[in-house]
């Protein structure tokens, strides 16, 4: 997907000069700066979360691992709960 941004002609300068000290694309940079970041957000928003909030988040991060066509039987739960 390409994607049209303006960027002011320093921070682009600033930017090429970095790319070139880095000896990698613009383009590249660019968006190892937004991973950066993003990842920077989340950690910042998970250190913020209270412990229910993180367990909550671990479920939801194990639903969607999970493979939503594998089923079991009621008799299969109960089993592993009587144990």
């Amino acid at each position: 997907m390409r994607k049209k941004i303006d960027i002011n002609d320093n921070l682009l300068t600033k930017v090429k000069i970095i790319s070139a000290f880095e000896d990698i694309s613009v383009k590249h940079l660019l968006e190892k700066a937004v991973s950066f970041y993003v990842e920077y957000k989340e950690n910042e928003l998970l250190k913020s979360l209270t412990n229910g909030e993180k367990e909550d988040l671990g479920f939801l991060l194990l639903m969607q691992q999970s493979d939503r066509n594998d089923v079991v039987t009621r008799e299969e739960v109960i089993n592993i709960l009587d144990r």
